[in-house]
Parts: structure tokens; sequence; C-alpha cells
């Protein structure tokens, strides 16, 4: 979706607007780090992000990754940055043919800053001078697919020092076709406000984004008003002298000087901001949360997913819940599907996941950094240790989940504790609801005024002796339905047929029951294959005779996965009871 249609739904909702800008970080680490930081500011509402460019594309593929990512798997409306710095037409062609085949709408052209080590900034052939000579060729190129966004300056350009000349260059930007404006950050409101009036009586009319920087500390803030030659005004000079060498204070005094400026901001008419983040969380948090900004449950939820806005899944409506919590892993190995279900899990069941050996299944982060989050597990007793470690909050990622355990599972979490202690180990959850509000902050979902409802669900391994106690026991318990398979694909189940089992829904006014999410056996036969194959990834981090690799080994060799629903959305805790009936008869029949 382009920006400006999203500035003019949050105006038609009566609603202010808010966008985010992020870098690309120069180790995979930090790039999986700022993946992480972008899931959990899509709660925070922005109605789009944009991400840097650097200069003669050097961070190009990593730009695009981000951008596609971003859009593809956690659902953020994307602009990629694109400059002209050291890039030649076919080097330009290529960067927006890319934009466009990953389903990025939204560009900001910028001439861009000289490259580092160069002092002025130069054309290179069959490259472009100036911003508008991009937007020109973008727009003539691709008609009126991008939207694109231009920067502006109100305290002038650093390199020109005729101010009304560099409005006349923004005015040219606009004229040859650009549908909005981020401002470089400011710390004068006054002389914001006043530009912007003057711009106006230039017959601009397209929106402008002031661009808002909170202080992330004293060195970093001397860095970027510096280079920028950002005017600061004497009172915040003033203001930061007695806290200079204190960060926390900096940091509180940026995020109070952030909402004041908004604030004034507000009261002169602007209903659109632009956070530079600095790939950081708290303080745009604390600002947004100061403002009393705060993102209608439907638009930051409107789905128990996020949905994806990559190409070609503008319908997909309905997931098997297996990737919970490896979303990226599933948007990949059905990146190749023509349509995606709709409605209910139906006809489109028939296309084939991708097959593990077309995408590779990847642990989240290299391999020393998984060690050290995991260490050297020697016996069954450490890898329980470990799964209960990740449900006490105390680990961040297991290699079946990439992300701390779900808000909506904190219920459960002394149950799934004892779960894991007694050795059954679980990777996804989702508690019981009975008619929660669609604006309950915990479970809530979809448009507002609704009531969602879900089925108490839990996916574990288990071990052969276990898991034939466990089959009778589910036998007893009408209300329970399950799958269970090894890594050979030896399948058990209760289930009649394959036909879609719904484990969320909702009720919404003036539409049908929505069924987002579901529990079927082909999805969780595709499902199983991953699911082992990161026990043999955990294990090859280990040497091959290691009492670890061995270990590892073991479970994945032997042990099965299981997927229990209790249809009886009204009971909570009826799983986690039959396993604690399963561990007692367990030890009863060790103890004989």
């Amino acid at each position: 979706m382009k920006v400006t249609d999203k500035l003019l739904k949050a105006d038609a909702e009566d609603r202010y607007a808010w966008s985010f800008e992020y870098y690309p970080p120069r180790t995979e680490t930090a790039i999986i780090n700022l993946f992480d930081r972008m899931e959990r500011m899509y709660n925070l509402g922005p109605e789009f992000i944009d991400v840097t460019w650097g200069a003669g594309g050097t961070t190009s593929d990593v730009t695009l990754e981000i951008c596609t990512t971003a859009q593809a798997v956690h659902g953020l409306e994307t602009c990629m940055h694109l400059t002209c710095t050291n890039m030649p037409r076919d080097m330009i062609d290529k960067a927006l043919a890319d934009a466009k085949n990953a389903g990025i709408q939204n560009i900001l052209a910028l001439r861009g800053d000289p490259p580092r080590g160069q002092e002025h900034w130069t054309k290179v052939e069959t490259g472009f001078s100036y911003a508008a000579d991009l937007v020109r060729y973008i727009r003539e190129t691709y008609g009126d697919y991008f939207c694109i966004g231009v920067a502006a300056y109100p305290e002038g350009h650093i390199e020109n020092p005729d101010k009304e000349a560099d409005l006349r260059h923004l005015k040219d930007k606009c004229d040859a076709g650009a549908d909005y404006i981020v401002t470089q950050l400011f710390l004068d409101v006054d002389n914001y406000i006043n530009w912007v009036k003057r711009v106006r009586e230039m017959g601009v009319t397209i929106p402008i984004l002031p661009g808002i920087m909170p202080i992330q500390n004293y060195g970093s803030f001397q860095r970027v008003t510096t280079l920028s030659k950002t005017v600061v005004p004497q009172f915040i000079l003033d203001d930061l002298e007695p806290i200079k060498d204190d960060d926390q204070a900096v940091k509180d005094y940026g995020v109070r000087l952030c909402i004041q400026m908004c604030q004034k901001l507000m009261e002169a008419g602007t209903r659109y901001f632009h956070f530079y983040t600095f790939n950081l969380e708290r303080a745009t948090r604390l600002v947004l949360e100061g403002l009393g900004f705060i993102a209608p449950r439907e638009t930051v939820k409107p789905l128990p997913w996020n949905p994806s806005l990559g190409k070609n899944r503008e319908k997909e409506t309905v997931r098997p819940i297996f990737w919970r919590n490896r979303t990226k892993s599933y948007i990949m190995r059905t990146d190749g599907w023509d349509e995606f279900p709709n409605g209910r899990w139906g006809d489109s069941r028939s296309p084939a996941y991708g097959d593990l050996d077309g995408y590779s299944i990847r642990l989240k982060y290299p391999a020393d950094e998984c060690i050290k989050l995991w260490n050297h597990p020697e016996s069954l007793q450490d890898i329980y240790n470990l799964f209960v470690k990740y449900c006490e909050g105390k680990l961040a990622t297991l290699p079946w989940s990439d992300t701390p355990l779900q808000t909506e599972s904190s219920i459960l979490r002394d149950r799934l504790l004892r779960t894991n202690q007694n050795g059954f180990l679980t990777i996804n959850s989702q508690p019981a609801v009975d008619g929660a509000l669609s604006s309950d902050p915990a479970y809530g979902w979809g448009p507002k005024n609704g009531f969602v409802y879900q089925k108490s669900y839990l996916e574990f391994f288990i071990s052969p002796a276990k898991l034939d106690i466990l089959i009778q026991k589910i036998s007893e318990h009408p209300f329970l339905t399950y799958y269970a398979v090894n890594k050979e694909g030896d399948l058990r189940t209760n289930t009649q047929g394959d036909s879609p089992n719904a484990v969320t829904w909702g009720v919404f006014p003036g539409k049908e029951i929505v069924q987002p999410t579901v529990v079927e056996s082909v999805s969780f036969l595709a499902w199983k294959d991953e699911a082992f194959e990161l026990w043999n990834q955990w294990a090859s981090l280990y040497a091959e005779e290691s009492a670890s690799r061995k270990t590892i080994d073991s479970i994945a060799s032997s042990w099965y996965l299981v997927n229990v629903v209790d249809n009886n959305y009204k009971n909570r805790f009826a799983i986690y009871d039959i396993l604690e009936e399963v561990s007692t008869q367990v030890a009863a029949n060790v103890g004989h």
C-alpha cells in the first residue's frame, strides 16, 4: 500500500500517523536482532518504516533484504531509500526492479551524501545529479506504481547557503512527481513551523512528515547534529550540560524533549511524525506513549498473526499453527504458491510446501551465538533445563522458537514449566479463550466490537515410552484430538479424515465467522520434516563423538513430535492434566 494512501486513511479516521526509520546493521547477528526489534515495534502501529541506502549501493543487498523481510514476514509497510551517489543507471534500474519484484511500493528518492572519504559529491557516468532527476526517471519508467518520497531541509541543505534556492529545489522535486516529503531532523520547532508556511506558499500541497530524533546519548547527539549542521537551541544545550555524562538522564531528557516538540507541532496542525530510531526501540516507544499515540487494536493485530504484505499474499487469511514461532520459514516455504487460503483452509492445500532441499533450514543465529545461548547440554536433563529456562523467560530462543514465549501463553507459564520438567519438550502452545473482546490486550485481534475464541493447543516432543501411555489417556477424553509422528514418518492420530480443524476463530459485526488458524495433517507432515531437521542443526554444533551430539541425536532419531487440540474451548488445562497423569504413571512403572 502506498504511504500516501495510509496517510489519507489516517486523516479519514481522524487520527495521527507516525513512521520509523532504520539503517542496515553491519553484522548478521545485528540484522537478526533488528528484525526482532521491528517485530516488537510493529505493535507500536507505524504507518510505514523506511530503510536507508548506503552510498553507491554499499548496503543495497542488506537494505533490500531488510525491506523484503519487514514487508513479507513482519507485515510492515516498507519504504526503501534510493540514492544517486555512485549509482549508474543500470544499478538504479536493478534496485527499482528488485524493489518492485519484492512487492515494495514506496521509494524515498535522494541525491545522497558523498561517499566516505570523498569531500565533494560528484555525478557518475549515466547516473543522476539531483534527486529531482531520479524522481522524474522513476515516474517515466514506472508511472504511478511507486509512491515517491523526497527529503527536505527546514534549516537549508548543508551544501547550499541560499535557503530560497533550497526551497526551489524542493519545489522542483515535487513538480517532478514526488508524493510526500520527509524532513531532516531539527530541534527548532518555531523555525520548522515557519518553513512549512513558506513551502505551502510556494504551492506545495503534498504531505510533509517532520523528522524527529529522540536523543539517545550526549556523544551521538553531538556527532549527529554536527554532521548535519542542525541548529541546537541554547536552552537544549543548557539543559544537557549538567547531565551530559549521565546516559540515562540524557535519554530521559531526550524523551521529554521529543514529547514537547511533537505537542507544539500538533498545536500547529501537524498530523504526521517520522521518527529516526537509530535502530533503537525504547525512546521511540516512550515518546509515543507520552503523546498518547496508541494504534487501534484492529490496526496492529487484524489477525492472530501478522498478515504478510508480500507479493501475491494480499488475500491470505488462514495459516496452519505449526509455524507460529518460525514465521519467516513459513513465508519462504510457501513463497512459490500461486494462491493462498482465503476464508477457509480449502482447495489451496494442494500446492506443495517448499522442499527442504530448496529452502535451507537454519538455526536463527550463527553457530557461535547458538552455543553461547545453549551451552553444551550433555544429558536429557540438561535439555529439559533449557526448555524450562525458555519458558521462564531466561532464554530468548530455542531452535523451534525464534521469539520469546508469546504474551498470551504467560497464563500457561506454570503449567508449561511443569510439563517441560517432566520431559515433554514444548515448542508451541496457546490457551483456550472463550469469547474475549477483540480489543483484549492479550488475546484480541480483528475488527472492533467482536469476540474471539480459541482452543487449547500444545505441541511437544515426547519419548516413545511416554507416547503409548499418552495415547491411551487421550482415548479416555472425547474432546481431544492429536497427531504424533517421528522422524521416519510413523504417523499416529485419532482424527477422522484430513479436514482442517480451526483452532482460532472470530465473530465480528457484519462479517462471516473468520477462522485464521488451523491444524491439519498435510501441513503437520511438512512441518515435521523441518522440526526434526532443527534437531540435526542443533546437534551439528558439537563434535561428532561429544555427549551433546549423542544426546541430541538420540532425541531426533527416536522421539515423536505431537500436537494435541482440546476441542472443548471452555476447558483451559485438560491437556496439561493428562500429561501430569502420564508422568505419574511413568514414574510408577519405573518404581516397580
